[in-house]
C-alpha cells in the first residue's frame, strides 16, 4: 500500500503527464496533400517551475513560451532550371526572412524527399530554416512567414515550402 507521500508524488507526476499530453504539439507537412492554413496562434500552458521534493528524475521546465516555427525550401526547379546555389539562399533569407526575424534564425542544409503534384517521388537538397518566436507574438508573425513562403515559391518556381509550428519553451 503506497504511503500518503507515495500518493501525492504520483497525483502530481499523473497531473504533470495530463498537462503535457494535453500540451503535445502536433505537426503538419505540405508534402503529401494541399498545403496548410496560416497556424493559428497557438495556446502554451504555463510552465511546471516547481517539482514535489523527493519525486525521484524529476526535473523543473525552464523558459518562456515560445513557437518554433521550421520551413523546409527545396532547391530544384520543377521546370527543370538551375537548382538554388547556397548563396541564392543565403540572399533570400538576408533580403526576405531577417528583417522580420531580426532577432536569429538558423539555417541547416537538408536532404529531402517529397511527392510532387504528379505523385512522383522527388529527391533533393533542401534547407531547414527554424524561427523561434515568443508565443505572444504567434498572430503577428504568422503572416510574415505566409510571405516568405509565397516569394520563395514565386521566386524559385516551387510547388510549395512546407511549415511545422510546435509550442515550446526558451529560455536564453
Amino acid at each position: 500500500m503506497p504511503t500518503s507521500k507515495q500518493r501525492s508524488l504520483l497525483a502530481a507526476a499523473g497531473a504533470v503527464a495530463a498537462v503535457l499530453t494535453l500540451a503535445a504539439p502536433s505537426a503538419t507537412s505540405a508534402l503529401d496533400g494541399p498545403e496548410p492554413k496560416a497556424a493559428a496562434a497557438t495556446a502554451v500552458p504555463a510552465a511546471v517551475t516547481e517539482v514535489p521534493t523527493g519525486a525521484v528524475g524529476a526535473t523543473a521546465a525552464a523558459g518562456s513560451a515560445y513557437v518554433e516555427t521550421r520551413l523546409f525550401f527545396g532547391t530544384e526547379r520543377p521546370d527543370g532550371g538551375p537548382d538554388v546555389t547556397d548563396e541564392q539562399f543565403m540572399a533570400f533569407v538576408d533580403r526576405r526572412v531577417t528583417p522580420g526575424f531580426p532577432d536569429g534564425l538558423t539555417v541547416q542544409d537538408g536532404r529531402g524527399q517529397w511527392r510532387d503534384a504528379n505523385g512522383t517521388i522527388e529527391k533533393e537538397r533542401s534547407y531547414e530554416l527554424t524561427l523561434l518566436y515568443p508565443a505572444s507574438q504567434a498572430r503577428a508573425r504568422g503572416p510574415l512567414i505566409e510571405r516568405i513562403r509565397e516569394a520563395y515559391r514565386a521566386a524559385y518556381g516551387q510547388e510549395s515550402v512546407a511549415r511545422l509550428d510546435e509550442p515550446t519553451l526558451a529560455d536564453f
